[in-house]
């Protein structure tokens, strides 16, 4: 892919880039192992008056970004402004926990039996430069939940965004350097995918995050592997929407149509199977079909838009072969399940519910990176947790019921590294996120997200004789 702005409303290709040669990536390895060896001495009070000012800055810049962010991978303008914000927010969060969050722990010597320590440290210390593979759908809150921490814990960052959003990677970059962060602390790299290896095995980058598709994450993880290197991955998501009986079926309904379409559908939490127990089923349907075909289509720049583009023309032709797949094989269109007609220009499609889902058809065990919902009917609560189990991932989840027990037996026994009851899945800066099986491991945000990157070391201290 051509590092280019291209704008998915429109097709039309507003701005590219050179990619890095040789020697331009090896100034910036070298600026960021020089940076890293300043960064990581710096006090925890330097690094939160660096984070803040750079949170002031966005903040000032937020209707700016949101617009290139809009311009650059289709997002509607509201959506693109709230993740600017969410932004702000996390970045104000860790500058005012992360001290607490990596304090030294300090054990009972008791703990350590017969050796003879006076005293033990366990603290949490910087682990070096940390390449950052990010994708386009989230283009600045994906960089910022790894920046936040990563920087607060002494570390510095190689970004390598996705190629179709080069003008959100600079911005981040200069929104840095604008902060006051030593040159070199934070670096977007414009490179292309085949440029990540030799980077990754590069002695001075000392681990790697990835978000992004199944078969990247196997990448990158092979080849960190290989050089035994920390990495976390958070790949895909086909994640589940149980509806049990005694949900409040209006609001499920409601939230249910945001969970699916929110960034256009193009969120790997965002909410793919819905699952509705039979005696629920036809008064869900109706509900939730009618607010998917009354979304509004078109330009993200419009306030008025619900749901803009695809991101790229391939994204809509895969997700059209998924959904062309499933009414082939006997599945119904609800609502949509074509292009909108009145938008010839750009990379639209229809918000689609199908109903009739089999094991056969693509869809059911694919993720659908788009606004098309999938409809399942189930007889009991048993049936609904095997479907919800029944895909190769396990990012996150939503149940939506009042009875404490089935609360209970769906905690227990959901597949999946977030279960939400009653509410749409969101990532928080306080709440550890990832997932299992194949949508990866390792978590971000939380004080587990900022140890991820860090080396946990013992100390032990005999007795001063």
């Amino acid at each position: 892919m051509a590092i280019a702005t291209v704008n998915p409303a429109t097709g039309e290709t507003l701005k590219t880039f050179d990619a890095l040669n040789a020697g331009e990536i090896e100034d910036r390895l070298v600026r960021a192992e020089q940076a890293f060896q300043l960064h990581r001495t710096t006090s925890f009070a330097r690094r939160t008056e660096l984070l803040l000012k750079a949170a002031d800055l966005l903040e000032a810049d937020q209707d700016g970004i949101a617009r290139t962010m809009t311009t650059e991978m289709g997002k509607p303008l509201a959506q693109a402004r709230a993740e600017a914000a969410k932004c702000v927010k996390t970045m104000r969060w860790y500058a005012r926990h992360a001290e607490g969050l990596l304090a030294d722990e300090h054990p009972d010597p008791a703990d350590v039996g017969d050796s003879g320590a006076m005293r033990a440290v366990v603290r949490y210390r910087p682990l070096g430069p940390v390449l950052a593979v990010m994708p386009w759908n989230f283009p600045l809150w994906q960089v910022v939940r790894f920046a936040a921490p990563a920087l607060m814990a002494g570390n510095t960052g190689l970004l390598k965004h996705a190629s179709n959003v080069p003008q959100t990677a600079l911005y981040i970059e200069e929104l840095f350097r604008r902060a006051g962060y030593p040159e070199g602390c934070f670096e977007t790299l414009l490179i292309g995918s085949g440029a990540v290896e030799e980077i990754l095995r590069d002695p001075r980058v000392a681990a790697a995050t990835l978000t992004g598709s199944e078969p990247a994450g196997r990448s990158v993880a092979s080849i960190a592997g290989d050089e035994v290197k920390k990495t976390v991955l958070e790949l895909g998501g086909s994640d589940p929407f149980v509806v049990l009986p005694s949900a409040d079926l209006d609001k499920a309904a409601k939230v249910a149509v945001t969970a699916r379409v929110q960034n256009n559908g193009q969120s790997c939490i965002a909410a793919k199977r819905f699952i509705v127990h039979h005696d629920v089923y036809d008064a869900f349907a109706e509900r939730f079909t009618e607010r998917m075909a009354a979304l509004t289509v078109g330009d993200p720049m419009d306030e008025n838009t619900d749901v803009g583009p695809l991101s790229s023309e391939q994204g809509r032709s895969d997700l059209e072969e998924l959904v062309d797949d499933a009414v082939h094989q006997g599945a119904t269109a609800l609502c949509g399940g074509r292009r909108p007609p009145e938008h010839r220009a750009g990379w639209f499609y229809e918000p689609t519910v199908l109903a009739g889902i089999t094991p056969t058809m693509r869809i059911h065990h694919e993720e659908a990176f788009g606004p098309v919902a999938t409809l399942y009917r189930v007889a009991d609560l048993d049936e609904a947790i095997e479907l919800a189990n029944d895909t190769p991932f396990g990012l996150s989840s939503n149940a939506w019921t009042r009875d404490p027990d089935e609360q209970a037996r769906l905690a227990r026994d959901i597949q999946a590294g977030g279960l939400y009851f009653n509410g749409m899945t969101a990532s928080h800066p306080g709440l550890p996120f990832g997932g299992a099986k194949r949508s990866g491991y390792g978590r971000e945000l939380s004080g587990h997200g900022i140890k991820e990157f860090c080396n946990m070391t013992t100390l032990w201290y005999g007795p001063e004789e």
